[in-house]
C-alpha cells in the first residue's frame, strides 16, 4: 500500500505521526496513514512465531512459511522494503525558501520523517534473532536477508550527508528511543557477524556496540538508583520505563559473551543494568507502589509480562525475577501496550540457534 501524500518511493517505509490520545483528528482531516507500520509490527510477530514453532516442532511448513515473508520483506526486488526509516512518522513543516530569483510561490513544505519514529522499526529486532533458527532457508535466502540487515545497520550508523540525521538523533535522545537504536543496531550486528554467535567477541560491529553501551547508554539513562530519569517525565512513566527496560535488557543478552557480560557493568557511581533490573522489580511485583504520577492512560494494564525479568533472572540467577515473570500476564489487552513489548518469543532468546 502506497500513501498519496508519501513523498517516498514506493517501496520505503511511510508513516505518518498519530495525534496525541487527547487531541483527536480535525474534522475532513485524512486518518494518518499507519499501514506499513501496522504490517511490519505484524511480520514481527509472525516470523518469531513460525521460528519458535519450527524449533519445537520441526515441522518444515513453519519455516517455510516463514522463508516466504522473508523473501517479500528482503529479497524479492518487487516488493523488498528499502533499509531506511526516512519517512517513519512523517510530519509536514514550514515552507522551504524559494532559490534565489524564483517566485515565493515556489517555496514547498518541508516533508521529513522524525527521530522518534525509528521506533517503528523495532519489529526486525526478533526477525533478525529468528533468522538463525530457520535452518531449511537456502544459502540464496540467507545471504539476502542478511545483506538487508547489513544494509540497514549501515543507515543506523553510517553519518548521513543528507537530510536531518534521524539515526543519529535517536541514538544521542538519552531516551527509549536510544535505547529502541541500540537494540535494532546490536540485532543487527549480531546476524551479520559469522554464524550468529553472541561469543564472537572480536567482531568489530559488536564490539564498538558493547563499548557505547558501557561509555554511553549506562551513563546518560540510569540513575544510581536504578530509575530512568528520561521516562519518568513522560505521560507515561511507568509504561515507558518499563519498555526502555526490556530493551536494554536485550541489548546486555546480545552484547554478552562468555568472556564478558554488559550486564555485570556498573558505573563509579553505581549506575548499572543489575541496579535498574532491582529497581523496577519492586513496581513490576506491586504496581500501586510506584513513585511516580501514573500513566495518563493504560496503567492498570500494566505490567504484563516483561521479557527484561526472564533474561535477567538468567543473566543474575534470580529465582524470584523468574517467579514474577510466570505470574504476570502473557498477553497485553490492547494493542497499544503489545507494541511496548519487544519481545514476544522468549524460546528464540533463551536457547542457542542451531550451528550451520
Amino acid at each position: 500500500m502506497v500513501c498519496p501524500r508519501s513523498p517516498a518511493a514506493a517501496a520505503e517505509y511511510y508513516s505518518e505521526l498519530e495525534s496525541a490520545s487527547n487531541s483527536p483528528v480535525r474534522p475532513g482531516s485524512p486518518a494518518p496513514f499507519t499501514a506499513h507500520r501496522d504490517a511490519l509490527f505484524t511480520l514481527g510477530l509472525a516470523v518469531p512465531a513460525l521460528a519458535a514453532a519450527y524449533s519445537l516442532t520441526g515441522e518444515s511448513r513453519y519455516a517455510e512459511r516463514a522463508a516466504l515473508h522473508l523473501r517479500a520483506w528482503f529479497i524479492d526486488p518487487a516488493t523488498r522494503m528499502v533499509p531506511a526509516m526516512d519517512y517513519a512518522q512523517t510530519f509536514s513543516g514550514p515552507a522551504r525558501a524559494p532559490e534565489s530569483g524564483r517566485d515565493e510561490s515556489s517555496a514547498k513544505p518541508m516533508t521529513t520523517g522524525r527521530y522518534q519514529g525509528i521506533i517503528e522499526a523495532l519489529p526486525l529486532v526478533e526477525i533478525a534473532i529468528a533468522i538463525p533458527f530457520l535452518t531449511t532457508l537456502g544459502d540464496s535466502d540467507r545471504i539476502g536477508v542478511r545483506s538487508w540487515f547489513q544494509a540497514y545497520y549501515r543507515w543506523l550508523t553510517d553519518p548521513h550527508d543528507t537530510g536531518p540525521r534521524l539515526a543519529a538523533l535517536a541514538r544521542d535522545s538519552k531516551s527509549h528511543h536510544a535505547s529502541s537504536w541500540m537494540l535494532q543496531a546490536s540485532a543487527c550486528a549480531w546476524l551479520a557477524a559469522p554464524t550468529g554467535d553472541v561469543g564472537r567477541a572480536e567482531d568489530a560491529a559488536l564490539s564498538d556496540l558493547r563499548h557505547r553501551f558501557k561509555t554511553a547508554t549506562v551513563r546518560a539513562q540510569i540513575s544510581p538508583d536504578g530509575y530512568f530519569p528520561h521516562e519518568i517525565s513522560s505521560p507515561t512513566p511507568y509504561r515507558d520505563s518499563l519498555f526502555n527496560l526490556d530493551m536494554l535488557a536485550a541489548v546486555c543478552e546480545l552484547l554478552s559473551t562468555r568472556l564478558e557480560s554488559v550486564w555485570n557493568y556498573q558505573l563509579d557511581d553505581g549506575a548499572s543494568m543489575r541496579g535498574a533490573i532491582a529497581w523496577h522489580f519492586r513496581y513490576m511485583a506491586d504496581r500501586g507502589a510506584w513513585p511516580y504520577r501514573a500513566d495518563i492512560d493504560h496503567f492498570e494494564e500494566l505490567p504484563g509480562r516483561r521479557p527484561s525479568l526472564l533474561l535477567a533472572a538468567r543473566a543474575y540467577q534470580r529465582p524470584e525475577y523468574a517467579a514474577l515473570w510466570k505470574s504476570l500476564k502473557p498477553d497485553p489487552p490492547t494493542l497499544a501496550i503489545l507494541r511496548t513489548v519487544p519481545i514476544h518469543q522468549p524460546l528464540l532468546w533463551t536457547r542457542q540457534p542451531p550451528v550451520a
